[in-house]
Parts: structure tokens; sequence; C-alpha cells
């Protein structure tokens, strides 16, 4: 190393190849860019052709507006673009693409062909190969629009290329890139080509039952058969989309979108908020699914931060986070049991490839914030009480039957069987009337509102000076939690009354719990969580227990109760309270009709 570099500027080859360090990782990153780019210019049929996994070629062909001729060469220069001129458009960005840099860090790692078309022109190509980076005009015919064509990527960086897995495996991140883009436009219809072989032909899908089918072909026909609709808004923000059932979820966070201004995103904010929203309903250790469209003003939210645009930051987070939240969980809590057997009955009829004999068929969660009174154990006793039975009459028909229908009997005092309009219901007593006695005594504790207890002892907890500050900052929410928390030095606070129902927990590490979501997401739900589990495990211990035989009038009452339930399709576990075998599952099982 030389003594006392002197200071230089980089070759602009330099500059881009080290720009392009950060845009272009690999192929799936030059497909993201140039279909980006494309959706940014109105097209509406994209087709994507590779060749060795992206490797040897990527051309991407879109129908949109076009480039002039005379802009070809400066669209490869570096900050070069049409989509922002000044500070105010870039603190309100509207599109996928604003720095100006995938084409000119493409370019600088590759061999690259641009060619394109406006409205009335012929049609221009501009040649540039990494290593000189001098662009060669042409006059080439070309329909409207644009086609890049990507050839030997990485050709003179081998180091980078190196780095690359197997054709196979940067193929499969290329189609996980078009799947999403897929996702996020569904006016706009997409092919992509592997090595001559058409492995995805998606036309543009205008309606809502070809957006249906268009989320099946992607994210599989369980996802959409498990998938219920959400749209919410509220002043200024507006949710789209669907959110699964919690009996759809997976071991890992592998089938989460979301989308912001029609950007998929990974934001940590929003993550947290979908968690909390499935939290009460999910098997330990599972993650939800759902596909989320979230639109709000593009001046409430910065896209530019990170060089991959993948994070976000929001002007009002809490805000974001609440309205996401209480979205999911409302559509989640409204799921019933009559919702959940017409739509089976619905996809029954309208697929053919049906394979499964039984299928668990569960309502889902609403997780609302609540206030909570002292320790509720008194309310047991009023809130476990059957509601009134509804029986059959003589003269009921077919269409008078309730959807979780009339009980028959009490299987080995675990189980009740249920004739149903269409066959039967197999419910599992102890977990559903738990799940029942749970949603009552949260609904007991908000209509009485939050009782505080002041510590005879005040607890003195020493945190860092940033935790100490989010403490005099958020001193309405503890306020709200029932938590008297003051900051009493630099790096000292002082714990003085806490929720009466959390007396016997640890106070000092829900405090510190408290402050880490506030560091993190700027809110938190760890008290709502901790006062949830607490009324989780009485719920428990005053559910009817397995082996106590119940009347058919007790029964019948327990099934109206999971008709009227929120979440009543899971207990408070994650396990599933209620499963149902249609006549034609019925039927199967036996070969009738053959």
């Amino acid at each position: 190393m030389k003594s006392n570099p002197s200071i230089h500027i980089l070759s602009p080859r330099l500059a881009n190849q080290i720009a392009a360090g950060e845009v272009v990782e690999r192929p799936a990153s030059v497909v993201k860019e140039l279909v980006e780019n494309a959706l940014d210019a109105g097209s509406t049929q994209i087709d994507i052709e590779c060749e060795a996994g992206g490797i040897g070629r990527i051309r991407i062909r879109d129908n949109g507006s076009g480039i002039r001729a005379d802009e070809l060469p400066l669209a490869l220069s570096r900050h070069a673009t049409s989509k922002i001129f000044d500070l105010d458009d870039l603190e309100a960005v509207g599109t996928l693409g604003f720095r100006g840099e995938a084409l000119a860090s493409i370019a600088s790692v590759s061999r690259l062909d641009l060619l394109s078309a406006v409205e009335g022109e012929s049609g221009s190509k501009v040649s540039v190969e990494g290593r000189e980076m001098e662009p060669l005009i042409e006059v080439s015919a070309h329909p409207r629009g644009t086609t890049v064509d990507v050839r030997d990527l990485f050709f003179n960086t081998p180091a980078r290329r190196k780095f690359l897995k197997t054709e196979k495996t940067e193929f499969g991140h290329i189609d996980t890139v078009v799947s999403r883009q897929a996702l996020s436009r569904f006016d706009v219809g997409f092919r992509l080509v592997h090595q001559g072989r058409v492995t995805r032909q998606l036309p543009p899908a205008l309606s809502e039952n070809a957006q249906s089918e268009r989320v099946a072909n992607l994210l599989g026909r369980g996802f959409i058969d498990a998938a219920l609709p959400v749209d919410s808004t509220a002043i200024g923000l507006r949710l789209k989309g669907w959110a699964c059932r919690a009996t759809f979820n997976r071991a890992q966070a592998d089938c989460q979108y979301v989308f912001v201004n029609g950007r998929i995103v990974r934001d940590k904010l929003l993550s947290h908020a979908l968690r909390q929203a499935y939290r009460d309903v999910l098997f330990h250790g599972r993650h939800p699914c759902y596909l989320l469209y979230l639109e709000l003003d593009p001046a409430q939210v910065d896209v530019n931060v990170h060089p991959t645009k993948h994070e976000v930051r929001f002007r009002d987070s809490r805000l974001i986070y609440d309205f996401l939240r209480r979205s999911v969980l409302r559509v989640l809590a409204d799921d019933r049991p009559d919702q959940v057997l017409e739509q089976d009955r619905f996809s029954r009829e309208t697929s053919t490839d049906q394979q499964s004999v039984a299928s668990h068929y569960q309502t889902d969660i609403r997780f609302r914030e609540h206030r909570d009174t002292s320790n509720g154990f008194d309310m047991l006793s009023q809130l476990t009480k059957p509601s009134q039975p509804i029986a059959p009459t003589e003269d009921s028909g077919n269409a008078d039957i309730p959807p979780m229908g009339y009980a028959l009997a009490q299987l080995h005092g675990v189980y009740i069987l249920s004739q149903t309009r269409d066959g039967m219901i197999i419910v599992d007593m102890h977990a559903a009337h738990e799940r029942i006695t749970y949603e009552a005594l949260k609904q007991a504790l908000d209509d009485r509102g939050l009782v505080s207890q002041p510590l005879l002892i005040p607890i003195t907890v020493h945190v860092s000076q940033r935790e100490a500050s989010l403490v005099e900052e958020a001193n309405d929410l503890f306020e709200q939690f029932g938590l008297g928390v003051q900051r009493v030095g630099p790096e000292t606070i002082r714990i003085e009354h806490v929720p009466a129902i959390l007396r016997q927990a640890s106070h000092e590490d829900l405090v510190r719990d408290v402050l880490s979501d506030l560091a993190e997401v700027g809110t938190s739900g760890r008290i709502v969580e901790a006062r949830d589990n607490l009324l989780a495990t009485m719920a428990c211990h005053g559910s009817v227990r397995a082996n106590r035989q119940l009347t058919i009038s007790e029964m019948n009452a327990l099934l109206r109760d999971i008709e009227r339930t929120e979440r009543s399709g899971q207990c408070n576990h994650g396990r599933p309270t209620w499963t149902a075998l249609t006549m034609h599952d019925l039927d199967r099982l036996f070969l009738r009709g053959r």
C-alpha cells in the first residue's frame, strides 16, 4: 500500500462497478430492476427470457412507453432518470425505481443491448460492454416498448461470478422475483422462459376470480382456499389483499407478502403488527400466511432507505402499526363457522381436484387491545354458564339447521358429534369451551376497564439513556397499559404502579420488554400479551373437562356458543376446536356412488 496515497476521483467504470455491488447481487437482482423499470413505463405485458440461470443471458421485453433514440445513451449513464426531478419528488416517490443507477450498474458488469421505441418511431439500439463503457448507437426496428438484453453477467468481475450458485438455484431466485412482481400487479401479464421452455405464463388478471386464480397459481391452491379477503380503510390508508386462516400456517415465514404502494417490503414494524394479529390463535412456532397491499400517500413513507429498496420508513409508524393489526384482527374475528363451511362448499363445487377427505375448518383471531381489572377469577362462574340451548323442532328442515348443526352424541367423553346440513362436525368440547370462556373473560375485563394497583415499595430499574428517554416519550402509552413508570435519573426509572391483574408478574422484566419493543417498532403489546396469557390459563382451568358427561341440551348450547364466539376455530393454544366431514367425504370413504 502506498504511503500517503493521493485523493482522486474514481473512473466512471469503477464507480459503476462499485454501485453494481449494491444493486446487482445476482441475476435475480437484474431481473428485479429491469422488471420494475418496465412497470414504471406503463407496460401491460412483460416477457422474461433466461439462459443458464440468468448468468448466460437475461432478455426482458415490455410494451411500455419506450425511450427516445436521443435519450438511449443517457439512460445508461449513472444517476440518469425520468422519474424524479427535485427534492419534492424524492420525498414522495410514486414509482418503483428512482435512483437512476440500475441500467448503469448492470451495464458495468455485463454485455448489454438496449433497444427501444416510442409511439410513432421505428426504434433504436445502443450497445455497451462493461470493459469499455462506450455506447454504440444504431437504428434498429422495434415495436413500441423496450427490450434489454443482458449477456455474460459478471464477465469482467470473475470474483463476483464465483460466488454465484448453480444455474438451477439462480433461476429459482429469478422465478421468485417474477412471482412477487406478478403478485404486485394483477393488471400486467408476465411470461417467464428458461432455456427455451415457458415456466410461467400469467395473463393479465382484471377480475376478482382471475386475481384469485393468479394467487392460487403462484402461492398454491391451499392458500386461496384458506384466504380471507381484506379491505379496510382509514384516513389516508387502505389495506387490501388476503389473510389466511390460522389453520393454514407454515414452519417458516416464507409465505408472507406485504406490498407498500406496489413495492414489496421487508419491514420489522409491519411484520410485528401481523405477528400480534395472529398471536392468539397460532400453534407455537408456526407462522401465518398473508398477501397484503398497503396504500398510503407516498409522502408518508420513505423508500430511499436501502439500495435494494426493500426497507421503508413511515412518518407515523404507530398509526400504520395499529391500522394493520386491527384490520387483520377484524377480518379474522369476523370469520364464523357459517362462512367457513360456505366457503368450503363453494370450493368443492368449483374444484375437481380435491384430494383430502377431511379438512380442518376454523375461525381465526382478532386480538384487541384491552384493559384489565381484578384477577378475574370471580367472573368464571358467571361467564361459563351455558347459553340457552337451541334444539331442533319436528318440522324444521335442512334450511333451518344452524352452521354447527345439532348434537347427536358424545364420543369417549371428549368429542361432540353433530349433524349438519351437509354432513357432520366433530368438536373437541374442552378446546371449544376454553376459547368461549377466554373470549368472555377478555370482554368482561374490557367492559369494566383497567384497574392499576400501586406498589408498596416502588421498583428502581437501571436502564440505558435511550431507554430512559423512551419512558418520558411514551409516558401516555405506559399509563394506557396501566403502568406507572417515571424517569428519576439519566439512566434510572421507577415503577410505581402496575395492572392489578399482573401484580404477580415480574414487573422489571415486563417494563424492559416493553422498552425493547418501543425501541424496535415504536409500540408494544407486552401488557396485553401478559394479560391474555393469564386469562388463557384461567379459561383452561374454568372450562369443561374431558370425561364430563353432557346432555344433548348442553352440547347444543356449546355449539351455539361456538357460532357466536370470535376465533372459535382454535383454542387459546392454537389447537383446532372442530373439524367437518361432508356427505361427499363420507361417501368417498365408503365408495358410495361407484
